[in-house]
């Protein structure tokens, strides 16, 4: 019979509060994994907006900074899962046999199960194919010749100058903050200006880095690729689209132990099914007339709906509900 964590096992803490160590109850209710690296991505105010939390087997869950999530108290290492699908159980909990020598788990004094945690593994790098590459066009000219060009084409625009006034001092894509700032620019190009060509040279300087391991980095590249699968769909540029689509879905792919990738392809497909858009603080901000907030959490909300376009959809949104949702806010944003 399948049993899940007693409640005196594990705490209720907001994902804000959350640290390296921690060891956290997964999506699917049934395991848990440790904590090996917390990051929290900012809104345009300043404040914190999602958590980035890295588990052990290199998966990453992005969480609204004020869910509720469940972490194991102290002392409760005993209900780590031991496999896929093997129930948790508490301290002292009989499982229905005694382990032999040859099972290799080590035994607590209560007769539970404990599984010690896996080291962290360094994750599979993988970047664009040559195919993935001859689809996507090379700038003419060094990256901050395309800033230059955006520049020259949007004289006045306030929120495209403020960007490319920093762009234009140099480009260092092993900057996180400079990757952060051309994600913005491709976003602002196509949302603001309607300047497709210009959001795609843009993000173009970011399609092609591959995916390094640091999920933050990656946030504003996973970002790029979306927006332009969108836009290339958009125009009638599938093949073009289908490469961002498959590069977006690449570190999706890059685990080869056979259990560690069901895992991660579980919590991957929870997070596409519950996707975080942002309902509570957009009706909030509706409430207080706050038209500046509320078009930020409109922008985090287009950005969701085209991660979910990327991949197809999801078991709870498909894709001609995702194209109205995504017009709906477009036109929203827009006006």
């Amino acid at each position: 019979m399948t049993s899940t964590p007693a409640e005196s096992h594990y705490m209720n803490n907001q994902a804000g509060t959350l640290s390296a160590g921690s060891r956290m109850i997964l999506p699917d209710a049934t395991s848990s994994a440790e904590i090996t690296d917390v990051s929290v991505e900012y809104d345009d105010f300043g404040a914190p907006a999602l958590v980035h939390v890295t588990l052990t087997d290199g998966a990453t869950l992005r969480i609204g900074v004020s869910s509720q999530v469940k972490v194991l108290a102290p002392g409760s290492a005993g209900l780590a899962a031991v496999t896929e699908g093997t129930p948790l159980r508490s301290p002292g909990e009989p499982d229905g046999g005694t382990p032999s020598p040859a099972d290799n788990h080590p035994v607590t004094g209560t007769g539970a199960v404990v599984v010690p945690p896996l080291p962290p593994a360094a994750p599979a790098i993988s970047g664009p194919t040559d195919d993935d590459l001859a689809a996507i066009p090379s700038p003419q000219g060094p990256p901050e010749s395309v800033i230059e060009d955006v520049a020259a084409r949007h004289q006045g625009a306030d929120g495209v100058m403020l960007l490319t006034d920093k762009l234009a001092k140099g480009i260092n894509t092993k900057s996180g903050s400079c990757l952060k700032d051309l994600s913005e620019l491709a976003h602002e190009l196509y949302i603001v200006r309607k300047d497709s060509e210009g959001a795609l040279a843009v993000a173009d300087l970011l399609n092609v880095l591959p995916f390094d391991g640091n999920p933050g980095r990656w946030t504003s590249v996973e970002a790029t690729l979306a927006l332009s699968a969108y836009i290339c769909r958009q125009s009638g540029q599938d093949p073009r689209a289908e490469v961002y689509e498959k590069l977006l879905r690449a570190p999706d792919t890059q685990e080869t132990d056979a259990f560690k990738a069901r895992m991660q392809a579980k919590v991957r497909q929870r997070s596409l099914n519950e996707p975080n858009l942002y309902d509570k603080e957009i009706f909030r901000a509706i409430d207080n007339s706050h038209h500046d907030a509320e078009r930020e959490w409109r922008l985090l909300r287009l950005e969701s709906l085209l991660f979910l376009r990327a991949h197809g959809g999801s078991e709870t949104i498909g894709g001609p509900e995702l194209e109205r949702r995504i017009a709906n806010e477009l036109e929203a944003v827009r006006s």
